[in-house]
This record gives C-alpha cells, structure tokens and sequence, in this order.
C-alpha cells in the first residue's frame, strides 16, 4: 500500500469519527440517543487504518433494568396523584364531613332543650341538609373521579397501540436496512429503543429479540403486542360485570375480544390507575356510602318512632341512593338481581360478585375476594346475606355471574324528605315540650351503628385514616422507587449519554488526526514531486 493509500485510508477514518463525534454532539439532548463510538482497527492490505464499525453504546441489561423501574415509577406516580386527591378531600377539617355530623347532633341537642322552639327545629332541618348535600358532594366528587379513570385508561390504551404500531413498523426498517447495508441503522435502534422506554411508562411489557434483530414486545401475561412488523391491540371497553366501569381487552389475531383482569396490570400508568381504582378509589366509595345509607336508616327507624308536632309518627327523615346490581352481559340467562337494604348496621363497606352454578349461588366479597355464607329462600327466591335481600327475578343459566354494588352510590341519593319543621318527630306524645325522641336521636352519635363496631364519627374518620395510610405507603414507596430510578439513569447515561467534554476532547483530537493524515498525502506528493524532477 502506498504513502498515499495510507494518508487517504486516516483521512476516511478521521472524517468518520469527526462525524461520528458531530452526531453525539448535536444529539446531546435528543431524548433515547444513545453514544456513538467509531471503532478502529489496522487494515487488512498491510497499512493504513479501517473503520471496523460505528457502534452504539447501549448496554440491553441495564435499559431493561431502567424500563421496568420507569414503568414501576410511572404506576407509583399515578397512584400518588390519584390519592392525594382524596386525601385533600377527605382531610379538609372546614368543608369535611365531620365537623357536619357534629353539628347535625348538636342541633339535635338544642331541639331536646327546647323541642318546641321553631328556631331549634329550624337549626336541625338546615344542619340535615347541609350534612346531606355534603354526602352529595363527596359522592359526585368520587363519581367523576371514577369517570376520569376510565377518560385515562382510554387514553393510555391508545398510546400503547399507537407505540406499537411505531415499533412493528421500525422493525420492519431496520430489516430493510440490514438487507441493504449489511448493518441496521444506528437512528432507527435508537428510535426502537426509546419508544420500549416509553411503552414501558404505559404498561408492564416484555421484550424479546430474535434473530434477525426484531423485537416482540408481549405485555406481563405473554399476550404479544408486537411480533416481527404485525401488532395486536389493546381496546379499552365496558366490563362485562359492570359496564360503567372501563377496563382493557386483547383483541387477538382471530379478532376475538377477551377482557382481561385488573391485576394483569402491575406496572405503568395503566397498572398505576387499575391499582389506584381497585385498592383506593372503590373502598373509599364504599365507606362513604356505608355512612350514607346506615346513618339514613338507623336515623329513620328512630325518628318514626317519635311523634312531630301535629301529633302525627314520625316519617323516614333522610332518603339515600338506591343498591346498584348488574348481570353480566355474557350471561346465558336472563335472570337479574334486585337488592334491598335490610339491616344498615350489618352492611359491609365492599361489593359482591354472585354466582349461580345451576343449583346454589356463591357471592365473593370485591375487597378482598373472600367468599360470605349466603342464605336462600327457595319460596321467596331470595339471597339473604350481608344486610341485604336480595330477589331473583327472570331465569339465570349454569354459570351466569352478577355484580352487585349495594353501598357504592349511597351517597348519591342522600336527601333530607323533611320540609316542614312541625313533622320533626321530637317527642313520643303528643305533648308539644316532649323531647325523649329527640334525646334517642341525639343519643345515636354516640352509639356503634356502622358495621356494628363504630359510630358515625368514628366510621368517617377510619375512612380518613384509611385513606391516608395507603397516600403514605404510596408515598414511601415512590420515594424509593425514585431513588432506583436515578440510580439506572445514571448509571445508563454514564455508557450510552454524551458527554460534551470528553466529545470537545474528541472533536479536537480527530481533527489533528485528519490533519496528519493530510500532511501524510502532502509529504507523498513533495515525495512524488521530488521524484520526478529527478527523471528530467
């Protein structure tokens, strides 16, 4: 190889690395860009230098490391913003319940001094209504926030599918650049790879490479998303067992539907709001319509055993939201399932999922899956348990299946029936300075009603404990989980992230190796030059 062949050989290598060290250079903060490190070796003509390769610097064990830690961060920061909400709901000592229900008794107490005084009746009526309409408040607050989970579990479902039609459709360029080229483009691994970073913030997902380079991306129970340059979707639908709720469906490669349980999702955003609505949201709706509707019948059954001032019994004083059932769509029958409230004070802060096996029902408990001995009246062809009756109309089938939520909206419906201050039912005569009915109203703060073990305040504020207890846990946990995060991120960006000294230290050090290797060609050709002067 001659001087020049040699000089032009440093000069490509040196205009290699120069745009090699270029490219890291503007990509500095180019989201998923990962280092590009041009790799030299001696020629194999005996002189000069070769490129042998311009190389990636992407470490999979530790991006894999990285993605799951985001996704985990992703669902823990979800579940914090999610809860916090209801933490400030719930915590607000002016605008929360308990210093409403306090009130509503103390007017209960002013009434047994003086049962008669239009001003006390007055001061119960307006306590009542603003107590209820604060029940109506929390519940529609609770409500929406339910609405907003299934609003982001769409949202997020779409950007999954979205991700990876991106990723099959990269899979298939960097095929078609690998059978040009001999080697897949740097920019298209780089674009793959960041989006697995992304899909990972969504849902908990599963990579695998084969053999020519493609990624199959499968979500945690194996169900694949990407396999080779084909997708498969996600579809965000009404569950069959309550359709007012959104969950997430496969739709397979036969087009079939098939929904897919919540606690398939543990990670992600996807996986943060599943956890979120199942563990904190429900049981928070639940606890407050356990509220509602004991304290509404407990305070009905004494106040219609007192007598108001026209000398009439008393009549049910609050109205509450009715027990919520649905059959399930996939049902073979067409059986339905009516609730009714029987004993408050025996009810349960949960829904129930019921089964019908084609001789005997079994319910479930949803907070904790544990089944509840139920009672069945083959004469009334009711269920009897939890509080509840529960009648049986139509024909269910062998394996037909209900959901029945009886204290999830009960504070929905939470309304004071009473207008008129004369049919308060203060006394148990017709005496109008009677007040041993309203002694026995007031007497029910103090009394364990709800879930026979807490009084009313008592019950309002283990919801508040509850609640704040799963924000600190979240909140420990995320902090952990931050910590592990940086932790990856420093240790991915210290492999593949550029580092803009060390590249200005390259870029001054190629140029002195192109340099040299012009001076190299230069003195060839003084050489040359000499040469031939001296055949003249």
């Amino acid at each position: 190889m001659t001087i020049f062949n040699i000089g032009v050989s440093g000069l490509g290598a040196a205009q290699t690395a120069l745009n090699a060290t270029s490219n890291n250079i503007s990509n500095v903060y180019t989201p998923g860009y990962n280092r590009e490190l041009v790799l030299l070796s001696e020629s194999r003509t005996g002189g000069g230098v070769q490129v042998t390769d311009v190389q990636r610097q992407f470490n999979a064990f530790v991006a894999d490391r990285l993605n799951s830690s985001s996704g985990s961060l992703a669902s823990l920061t979800t579940y914090k913003n999610q809860i916090n909400q209801i933490d400030n709901l719930l915590g607000d000592l002016d605008a929360g319940l308990a210093p409403m229900i306090q009130n509503f008794f103390g007017s209960l107490g002013d009434l047994a001094g003086a049962p008669s005084e239009p001003a006390a009746r007055e001061g119960v009526l307006g306590n009542a209504q603003s107590l209820s309409a604060q029940f109506r408040s929390f519940d529609g607050y609770l409500h929406d926030m339910q609405r907003s989970v299934n609003g982001q579990l769409t949202t997020e479902v779409a950007k999954v599918n979205n991700m990876a039609e991106q990723i099959a459709a990269l899979n298939k360029e960097i095929a078609t650049s690998t059978a040009i080229t001999g080697k897949p483009s740097n920019s298209l691994l780089n674009q793959r790879d960041n989006l697995i970073a992304e899909l990972s913030k969504s849902v908990e997902i599963k990579v695998n490479v084969q053999d020519g380079g493609a990624y199959n991306v499968s979500i945690a129970n194996g169900q694949p998303l990407v396999a080779g340059d084909r997708t498969f979707t996600l579809e965000a639908v009404g569950s069959a067992a309550d359709p007012e709720r959104i969950v997430v469906a496969y739709r397979d490669s036969s087009g079939n539907v098939r929904e897919l349980p919540e606690t398939t999702f543990r990670s992600g955003t996807i996986g943060g709001l599943m956890a979120f609505r199942r563990e904190s949201l429900d049981k928070v709706q639940a606890q407050l319509g356990q509220l509602a509707i004991t304290m509404a019948q407990t305070f009905n059954e004494q106040h219609r055993q007192g007598t108001d001032l026209l000398g009439q019994a008393g009549q049910d004083f609050f109205s509450v939201g009715n027990p919520l059932s649905y059959s399930n769509t996939n049902n073979a029958g067409d059986g339905f399932m009516n609730i009714e409230i029987t004993d408050a004070r025996e009810l349960l802060a949960t829904g129930y999922d019921v089964s019908f096996n084609g001789t005997e029902y079994t319910a479930v408990r949803r907070d904790n899956g544990q089944p509840v001995d139920v009672g069945f009246d083959p004469d009334t062809n009711t269920l009897n348990f939890g509080g509840m009756t529960v009648a049986i109309s139509g024909t269910p089938e062998a394996g037909d299946r209900f959901r029945l939520n009886p204290v999830q909206r009960g504070a929905q419906g939470f309304q004071v029936e009473i207008n008129d201050i004369s049919n308060i039912a203060a006394g148990q005569s017709d005496d109008d300075g009677d007040n041993r009915n309203a002694l026995a109203l007031q007497g029910m703060q103090s009394m364990r009603l709800v879930g026979n073990n807490a009084t009313f305040g008592q019950a309002y504020g283990a919801i508040i404990s509850d609640s704040g207890n799963r924000a600190a846990v979240v909140n420990a946990n995320l902090a952990a989980q931050e910590g592990l995060t940086q932790q990856l991120k420093a240790l991915q960006q210290s492999e593949s992230g550029v580092n803009l000294d060390e590249e200005a230290a390259n870029l001054i050090k190629f140029q002195q190796f192109y340099q040299a290797n012009a001076k190299v060609i230069e003195a060839g050709m003084t050489i040359l030059e000499t040469i031939l002067s001296l055949r003249r």
